[in-house]
C-alpha cells in the first residue's frame, strides 16, 4: 500500500495513528538535531520529522531528498509543537520511521511554488510540472466542478449528453478548418468540426428534443489570450422552443453556476439589443458592472469652427467618474493610449466638469460653458469627472471609444472579478457585408433563423434583416451563443442563395441537411457556451490559458510536446500528399 491518507487529509483529531504518504517532495529544513520535509500531493501539504536520537541513518537518507524526489513514509501523527495556520494540516506532523524513495528528481527548471520564478514560456515547455502549482492545479480542479454542476443540472432537466463524429466535411462558411488526409480515400480530406452544429440539427430531426455535449471544438483561426486552436463547448439543442424558451433555460443554468460555485444569487438578466449595445457601448459583449454608457455628441459639437468634429460622421463620449482631477500628464498618457496601434485614434478631446461646477477643456477656444454644459448632460457627466471624447468614421471610432472604456475600467477598478453582471445581447443583424467578396456572409452560422416578420426583407434589404439570435455576456466576455434555426428546406435554400451559395454548391455542402428538413423537422434552437472562457470568467479571470491542462501557444503550438511537427515522407506517401514544389 503506497497511502493510506492523502497529504491534505490528517488532523489533531489523527493524532496516535500510524499513517503512510507518499508524494513529492516540496521543501526540507534542517534544524539541529531534527529534519523537516514537507511532502506534497494534489490534496496538500504535510509535515515530516526526522529525529537523529532515534533513528540517524534515517535522518541521513532524508537530508539527501531533493526536491520533487518521490517518496514513500510511514510514521505516526503526533501534534506539532510550532503550528501553522497557513495550510490544513497545520496542527500535525508525521514523526517517520521507515522512508522509502519511490523515485528521484532532477531539480526542476523553475520553483513548484505558488508565486514562482518560471516565465511563461518555460511553465508551458514543463506543463505537468506547472500543473503541480496550487494555482494552475486548482484551475483545472474548478473547471471540473463547472463541469460536474453543468452535466448535473442539464440532466436534470432531460438532456441527454450525446457524442457527434470528429471527422466531418470541410464547410466553406465560418473559420478556417483544420483538415485531416484521409488515406482510403486518396486525395480527399476530413474536417475537424468547428461545431456540431449541423448534427445536433439532426439530432432534432431524430427526435432527441434535449441535447447536449461537453464537446472538443477546432478554429484554424490567429489566437489571442482568450483564444485557442482547439476549445471545449458546453453545446445545447432544444425542439419545440421559441428564444425565450431558451433563454429562460439557459438563464437558468447560469444562475445555477454562479450560486453553486459562489453562493451568489443573481435574479435579474437584462435585455440589449445588437443596436442599443453598439450604440452605448461600442461593441456587442459591453461589461455592464461599471456605467461610462456613449454619449453622442454629433449635433452638440458640429456648430462651432472646429473642422475635426465637423467632418467627423460620429463624435461621441465618455464621462469618466471623479477622473477631473487628474493632471495634464495623465490626460497625456491616455491620448497615447488611444494613438497606439492597437486603437488606432489620431488623437482625443477632453473636458473637466471641476467640482464647483466649471469647465476646462482641451478646445476651450472652440467651445463656450453652454457647449460643455449641454457635453456633461449628453455623457451624464458630473461635477468632479472628465468627458473624454473621440471622433471619426463610426464603426472605427465606436471601436475606439469602447476599448479606452474597457482601459478606464480596468485602472480605476471598476472590473471586480467576484463581481457578476450577465447579460442578453438580442437581435442581431442575420447578415453582414463582405467589402472584399462583395456579398454577405451570416454573422452568426447560415442556418440561424430571420425574424419572421423581417423574412420579406431579404428580398428587397438583407442587411436590415434581424437574426432570430441571442448571445450571453458576462463581465464585458460572450461566454455563451445560439439562435433558433431554419427548420424548412425553402427557407434554408432562399438563406443559401443570398449567401452567394448556387443551387448546386447548397446541394453539394448540405444537401444532408436540407433533405432531413423534409422528413418532419420540428422547429428548434440552442445555444453553445465556451467552457474555457466560461470557467475563467468563473475564476475571476478572463486569460482561458491557466484553465486548460495542455494548451498551445499564442503561435498555435505546443511547446512541450513540438507539435505540429513534420510528417515523415513515408507517412505523406502513404497520405497521398506531394509537398514538393511545382515546376
Amino acid at each position: 500500500m503506497h497511502r493510506t491518507h492523502t497529504c491534505g487529509e490528517l488532523r489533531i483529531q489523527d493524532a496516535g495513528k500510524t499513517v503512510t504518504l507518499s508524494g513529492w517532495v516540496q521543501k526540507s529544513r534542517d534544524l539541529g538535531g531534527m529534519t523537516f520535509i514537507d511532502v506534497r500531493d494534489r490534496y496538500g501539504i504535510t509535515q515530516l520529522t526526522f529525529d537523529s536520537d532515534d533513528d540517524l541513518s534515517l535522518r541521513g537518507r532524508a537530508r539527501e531528498l531533493g526536491r520533487e524526489y518521490v517518496i514513500k513514509v510511514t510514521g505516526t501523527v503526533i501534534e506539532r509543537s510550532s503550528k501553522n495556520n497557513k495550510i490544513a494540516t497545520g496542527d500535525i506532523e508525521i514523526k517517520v520511521t521507515e522512508l522509502a524513495i519511490l523515485n528521484s528528481a532532477k531539480l526542476p527548471p523553475f520553483t513548484i511554488e505558488d508565486q514562482t520564478d518560471g516565465g511563461e514560456d518555460i511553465r508551458m515547455k514543463y506543463r505537468y510540472l506547472d500543473i503541480r502549482r496550487n494555482p494552475i492545479k486548482e484551475n483545472l480542479l474548478f473547471r471540473h466542478k463547472v463541469s460536474q454542476e453543468v452535466r448535473n443540472y442539464l440532466s436534470a432537466l432531460d438532456f441527454c449528453e450525446v457524442e457527434t463524429p470528429y471527422l466531418i466535411k470541410s464547410t466553406p462558411e465560418g473559420a478556417r478548418d483544420f483538415v485531416v488526409p484521409s488515406r482510403m480515400n486518396a486525395g480527399q480530406f476530413y474536417a475537424l468540426p468547428q461545431s456540431p452544429q449541423t448534427f445536433k440539427q439532426l439530432l432534432m430531426v431524430a427526435g432527441m428534443d434535449k441535447y447536449f455535449q461537453i464537446v472538443k471544438c477546432f478554429r484554424d483561426e490567429d489566437l489571442r489570450a482568450d483564444r485557442q486552436p482547439e476549445f471545449t463547448q458546453i453545446d445545447c439543442e432544444m425542439s419545440f422552443v421559441e428564444q425565450e424558451d431558451v433563454l429562460r433555460t439557459f438563464e437558468g443554468l447560469t444562475r445555477h453556476l454562479l450560486m453553486s460555485i459562489h453562493g451568489i444569487n443573481i435574479e435579474e438578466f437584462p435585455r440589449m439589443t445588437y443596436q442599443e449595445a453598439m450604440r452605448d457601448y461600442g461593441n456587442d459583449k459591453p461589461d455592464i458592472r461599471f456605467g461610462m454608457k456613449f454619449g453622442e455628441l454629433n449635433q452638440a459639437s458640429q456648430h462651432r469652427d472646429f473642422s475635426i468634429f465637423n467632418t467627423a460622421e460620429l463624435v461621441v463620449g465618455i464621462a469618466v467618474p471623479g477622473a477631473a482631477a487628474y493632471t495634464r500628464k495623465q490626460i497625456d498618457e491616455l491620448i497615447e493610449w488611444v494613438k497606439r496601434p492597437q486603437v488606432g485614434a489620431s488623437g482625443m478631446v477632453y473636458a473637466k466638469y471641476n467640482a464647483d461646477g466649471s469647465f476646462k477643456s482641451s478646445v476651450d477656444k472652440f467651445y463656450d460653458n453652454q457647449d460643455l454644459q449641454k457635453w456633461a448632460e449628453i455623457t451624464g457627466a458630473n461635477p468632479g469627472d472628465l468627458i473624454l471624447i473621440l471622433s471619426g468614421p463610426t464603426a472605427q471610432t465606436r471601436s475606439q471609444l469602447s476599448a479606452l472604456r474597457m482601459e478606464l475600467g480596468n485602472r480605476l477598478g471598476l472590473r471586480k472579478p467576484d463581481e457578476f453582471a450577465p447579460l442578453w445581447v438580442i437581435d442581431f443583424p442575420l447578415l453582414e457585408w463582405d467589402e472584399e467578396a462583395g456579398r454577405f456572409h451570416a454573422m452568426h452560422h447560415p442556418f440561424t433563423s430571420p425574424k419572421t416578420e423581417d423574412i420579406p426583407l431579404l428580398e428587397t434589404d438583407p442587411g436590415s434583416v434581424r437574426a432570430n439570435a441571442y448571445d450571453l455576456v458576462l463581465n464585458g466576455n460572450e461566454i455563451g451563443g445560439g439562435s433558433i434555426r431554419i427548420h424548412d428546406r425553402h427557407t434554408q435554400s432562399l438563406m443559401f442563395e443570398h449567401l452567394g451559395f448556387s443551387e448546386t454548391e447548397a446541394e453539394e455542402q448540405f444537401g444532408f441537411l436540407m433533405n432531413a428538413f423534409q422528413y418532419g423537422a420540428p422547429p428548434h434552437g440552442g445555444l453553445a457556451f465556451g467552457l474555457d472562457r466560461l470557467t475563467a470568467i468563473l475564476g475571476g479571470q478572463e486569460t482561458i490559458r491557466d484553465f486548460i491542462a495542455f494548451p498551445k501557444n499564442n503561435a498555435g503550438r505546443d511547446v512541450m510536446i513540438d507539435a505540429p511537427s513534420p510528417l515523415s515522407p513515408e507517412q505523406l506517401l502513404e497520405l497521398n500528399i506531394n509537398l514538393e514544389p511545382t515546376k
